[in-house]
């Protein structure tokens, strides 16, 4: 068994194959790997998801290192903790989302705990809102009006660009000036065409999609009414 053992390794190191772990005979003569250092047991947690590969180790000297990871020895392994931080990060990230696996001397890993903020870029987010235009009514009063409200738009082509000023999207209100679409965690801002009419056209509407966090915007038009 032990020369076995020796001709696989030499195996392993004359075909420039990976790294391996340790290992014990297990029952039934199985090899069960052994974690003896804090960068085996890294090893095995930024294998368990495709977003933390290429992630660096956390280097307390380098400013701005949003996404790291960090291992700290505990009595049955070691416990690694991997961050995914974005937005301002040389001030300390206004972002993050953090998890901790424990990983045991046999190199089973547990994940233990997740929490942050959706990450960029995983699923969509709903925007809505509506299209108005004011004011109705020449004199405004106290209290306002109802029959006074801003009214809905219809028809209005609302154009949607990306943080990088590329347009991505493009939708227009229907008869109640109401709007919907989804758009991937981002950046973005609303640019509203000109409505036969109106006046002008708004003001450029600039706002953040999260996953799990609905947008309501509301884009109003001017009647020139006075």
């Amino acid at each position: 068994m032990k020369r076995l053992a020796v001709l696989l390794g030499l195996t392993a190191i004359l075909a420039g194959g990976c790294q391996l772990l340790p290992f014990l005979g297990g029952p039934g003569g199985s090899p069960v790997p052994q974690v003896t250092t804090a960068e085996q047991a890294a090893a095995l947690v930024l294998a368990q998801d495709a977003r933390f590969k290429d992630i660096a180790r956390r280097d307390p000297d380098l400013i701005g290192q949003g996404s790291w990871w960090d291992v700290t020895a505990t009595e049955s392994g070691y416990e690694v903790t991997v961050q995914i931080g974005w937005d301002d990060c040389p001030a300390g990230c206004i972002n993050r989302h953090t998890w901790v696996y424990a990983v045991s001397g046999d190199g089973t890993v547990t994940r233990v705990s997740e929490a942050g903020d959706p990450i960029p870029g995983e699923g969509t987010g709903n925007v809505g809102g509506r299209v108005v235009a004011g004011p109705v009514c020449p004199v405004e009063t106290v209290p306002p009006d109802p029959a006074c409200a801003p009214r809905p738009v219809a028809g209005a082509t609302l154009t949607i660009g990306d943080a990088q000023g590329k347009d991505v999207a493009v939708v227009v209100s229907d008869a109640n000036g109401l709007f919907a679409l989804t758009l991937p965690p981002g950046d973005y801002v609303l640019i509203a065409q000109p409505v036969e009419g109106l006046m002008g056209t708004p003001e450029p509407l600039s706002f953040a999609v999260l996953v799990g966090s609905p947008v309501e915007l509301t884009v109003a038009y001017d009647t020139g009414i006075r």
